[in-house]
């Protein structure tokens, strides 16, 4: 996993951004990789990386011309429980889509400059983000909540399972095994945060240029046993030179959007695979055989 994926979109990662409800800590998740924490909880991605700095003025123009923002226009928040500044942007992704992005500077418990990233499709409410950095700067996220970097399984929902020497972190809540399916998944504190999740997921997959959707469905399947559906969306890659399809070799990636409530988690999670992975007689491949079935009638 590297720091490269705090700015990139990823195609069926993990920036999906929902209803912003009661947020429980037990939800939120965190893997730490090169000096930089990447989180998950209720569908929303944020970041924390501390410098070794004072906060003075100085060190956070210091900071911001790291984080390439030399010229941001910053204000304070007086909401945040620590001395601060803070700027954001918008980038439009379609007429459909805009992406969110709000940095917060706070000077943590120790002294030194903490800088907070939020990544989303909604404006997050400042009592989320009052929350979330407070957890995090005070450290107190249980250590259990934490993932290891190397992925040789995952806590998926309260349910370990354990993985494929191959599989591989592709951001926080989101493992790829190569020729073996790709999921990233989200816990909610309602089955509404968990659809929307997903709605901006496949709003994502549909504004992504280098392909085009082909077909469109819902289909019923058990989701860790449970009976639900899913939207099923097959997307095309033939003839277009892509890095997405480039490294995969595959032509069409099939992806499973799914929102539903098991072990008294409310789940988002999308599922994916390619043609040319190795697909088992369930019709699917090792990695979401694990999670998910289809049902035929």
């Amino acid at each position: 996993m590297k720091n490269r994926f705090l700015f990139t979109f990823l195609f069926i990662g993990s920036w999906c951004f929902a209803q912003f409800d009661t947020i429980a800590i037990d939800h939120l998740r965190g893997i730490s990789n090169s000096g930089t924490t990447f989180y998950n909880v209720n569908g929303v991605d944020f970041t924390s990386q501390i410098f070794n700095y004072d906060f003075t003025e100085k060190n956070l123009k210091k900071v911001l011309r790291k984080y390439k923002l030399k010229n941001a226009t910053t204000s304070v928040d007086d909401k945040i429980d620590f001395k601060n500044i803070t700027t954001a942007s918008i980038d439009k992704i379609s007429d459909s889509l805009s992406q969110y992005s709000t940095y917060y500077f706070i000077e943590n418990p120790k002294g030194r400059i903490q800088v907070f990233w939020f990544g989303f499709y909604e404006k997050v409410p400042k009592s989320f983000i009052k929350q979330t950095i407070g957890w995090v700067a005070n450290n107190s996220i249980p250590s259990e909540n934490y993932d290891k970097v190397s992925a040789s399984s995952i806590n998926f929902a309260g349910r370990t399972i354990q993985l494929d020497s191959s599989c591989g972190w592709i951001n926080i809540n989101n493992v790829q095994c190569p020729y073996f399916g790709q999921m990233n998944w989200s816990l909610h504190s309602s089955l509404e945060s968990a659809k929307k999740a997903n709605h901006y997921q496949l709003l994502g997959t549909k504004t992504k240029q280098g392909g085009k959707v082909i077909s469109e469905e819902t289909v019923a399947i058990e989701f860790e046993g449970v009976p639900t559906t899913a939207k099923k969306v097959i997307y095309d890659f033939t003839g277009v030179k892509s890095l997405l399809a480039g490294m995969s070799g595959g032509k069409t990636l099939t992806i499973y959007y799914v929102s539903e409530k098991i072990r008294e988690h409310y789940v988002s999670c999308v599922m994916s695979f390619w043609n040319n992975d190795n697909i088992n007689s369930s019709g699917l491949p090792g990695l979401l055989e694990q999670v998910m079935k289809l049902k035929t009638e």
